[in-house]
């Protein structure tokens, strides 16, 4: 029987298949000497029925089990903790191969249901408002452990027995790690979102977000079409080189004539980006700001997403407070945008926007500290 967790040695040379689109899964079975057929079974096995068992896979014939026995495995990560919100937001955090930790998040509200998705464990860019980057960069994470943190999340509500009625319903690319410097993984994984064998998920409800990797935003036109959002943050180079390091080597106007150039490759000429602007008191939220950033985005096409600074320990920045941001939002409202404020959501269980990663780290201490004594405790009862 296949269990939820990372795996095992043996278990490490066989080929994942949780990870794998349907083209991909094609290939598989048909370089097993399988029909290509077989891959639509599975898919609908794994991300329709949530079934990570192959025994209990029993439209596939014993010798096809036994075969793929041999050959694969069907594993997803391993929930470490789980953490639910007085506001209904649920974060996980997930352990991962290698013993890496990356956390994900649910957000309900109303009629949809979003899930924040990581993608590498820790992140490298080094943004210095946001905690995850303080962990530093450790691994990206495969295509298994992203469309992982998904299947998880459905399961973690009995959503595989929900039949049409869907958990998830948007997914954003906005977790941990900078999903552009994990291309093909994640690229894979959206995929699988996507994909009606799988998860079913609108193109327009899965959204990738970058701190603007240009080069793979450039590649990233010519393979999908999901919806992009940029986080921007600052409406001048100088000011963008001290929050996110990245700009330095490509700038704001690099950026956005890269994301201008995805949205005009879509066949949805209805397209825009989202601008996604984090408010830090003192540092970008001034009257002054609002209007460099309403000239900037002139003719641009995009909405705007504010975001009220979430503190996290060690950070010296603030919150900002609501006149400041309503100040703000005033201008780009008054200069013609589409603008929304995001309302804070887990803020308890520090699942709040560039809150991730946390206390994460001191929970896998004691999780494991929980298992290890449990073990001894087995050990010596049994």
């Amino acid at each position: 029987m296949t269990s939820v967790g990372t795996l095992s040695k043996a278990d490490q040379s066989r080929v994942n298949l949780l990870g794998l689109t349907l083209p991909q899964m094609e290939q598989f079975f048909l370089d097993i000497g399988e029909k290509r057929f077989r891959a639509q079974q599975m898919l609908k096995w794994i991300h329709h029925a949530g079934v990570i068992d192959i025994n209990e896979m029993t439209n596939l014939g014993k010798v096809l089990r036994e075969k793929l026995q041999d050959l694969c495995v069907v594993q997803p990560p391993e929930i470490v903790t789980q953490e639910d919100s007085v506001d209904g937001t649920r974060k996980w955090a997930i352990r991962v191969g290698g013993g890496g930790l990356v956390e994900a998040v649910l957000i309900p509200e109303a009629n949809r249901a979003t899930l924040c998705v990581s993608s590498q464990v820790g992140c490298g860019l080094d943004c210095s408002f946001c905690s995850t980057g303080k962990q530093g960069f450790q691994r990206d994470l495969s295509a298994a452990e992203i469309i992982g943190q998904l299947w998880l999340a459905v399961k973690s509500y009995d959503g595989f027995q929900a039949g049409d009625k869907r958990v998830v319903t948007n997914v954003v690319m906005m977790g941990m790690g900078e999903p552009l410097l994990n291309f093909d993984n994640v690229v894979s994984s959206m995929e699988l979102m996507m994909e009606d064998l799988a998860y079913g998920i609108s193109k327009r409800k899965v959204t990738l977000s970058t701190s603007g990797v240009v080069p793979a935003l450039d590649k990233l036109a010519g393979v999908s079409e999901v919806s992009l959002a940029v986080s921007l943050h600052a409406a001048n180079n100088a000011l963008r080189d001290e929050l996110m390091p990245i700009n330095r080597r490509y700038p704001i106007e690099m950026l956005l004539d890269s994301a201008r150039n995805y949205i005009n490759a879509q066949r949805d000429s209805k397209r825009v980006v989202t601008v996604e602007y984090t408010l830090i008191a003192g540092i970008n939220d001034q009257v002054e700001h609002a209007r460099e950033l309403a000239e900037l985005l002139q003719d641009f096409p995009c909405k705007i997403n504010l975001i009220p600074f979430n503190t996290f320990n060690g950070s010296e920045y603030r919150r900002p407070s609501g006149n400041a941001v309503s100040r703000f939002w005033q201008v780009l409202i008054d200069a013609g945008y589409n603008v929304t404020v995001r309302t804070t959501r887990g803020d308890d269980i520090n699942a709040a926007c560039g809150q991730l990663v946390g206390q994460v780290v001191d929970k896998t201490r004691r999780s494991e500290r929980h298992r290890l004594a449990t073990e001894t405790l087995i050990g010596k009862t049994g």
